[in-house]
């Protein structure tokens, strides 16, 4: 029998000073036996991976090609026993589409639903601790602006993730 590979997943990878404010609120708000994950961005789930390298290529040579992309957390998100931060860039939701083209073979149900990117920065709490972080969050949230630098691939390891390669968006030529 053939082993199968974990799946992969791809996230963005933030300029340093959001990631540190959207993992902070996760490491506070998250249960912390429960968190196994720095805060994250996700663009695909569960791509097979069997096919890393493919995906390697492809990122690759759609980073090298992509300038930094802008985005903002305008407000959060109530996810019935949890809170996400919503993620606005439309330059996000087409690197995603086109990602989605090539790869449509290789892509699984999760990530074949319409996308809504967000950070998680609380889950699997009780519903009633989630609505009150949700409304305190309403009040007092300011839109955080970032930047995102590149992707980010993984390989799901039933809990945490293990981190496997880099892809850089292209730099401005100075």
């Amino acid at each position: 029998m053939v082993p199968v590979s974990p799946p992969l997943l791809v996230t963005l990878k933030l300029d340093r000073h959001s990631f540190d404010i959207l993992d902070g609120l996760r490491k506070q708000y998250f249960p912390q036996r429960r968190n196994f994950l720095n805060a994250h961005v996700t663009l695909f789930h569960a791509l097979p991976g069997g096919e890393q390298n493919r995906f390697e290529r492809t990122l690759q040579d759609l980073c090298t090609k992509t300038p930094p992309l802008s985005l903002s957390f305008p407000k959060p998100r109530f996810l019935g026993r949890g809170v996400a931060l919503e993620v606005d860039c439309p330059g996000l939701e087409h690197l995603r589409k086109r990602l989605a083209a090539e790869w449509g073979p290789w892509i699984r149900a999760q990530d074949k639903q319409a996308y809504q990117p967000h950070v998680t920065i609380q889950n699997k709490v009780k519903p009633e601790d989630a609505r009150h972080l949700y409304e305190t969050l309403t009040i007092s949230w300011a839109t955080l602006r970032a930047v995102s630098e590149g992707l980010l691939l993984w390989q799901y390891m039933g809990g945490p993730w293990e981190y496997l390669n880099e892809f850089l968006f292209k730099k401005d030529q100075e």
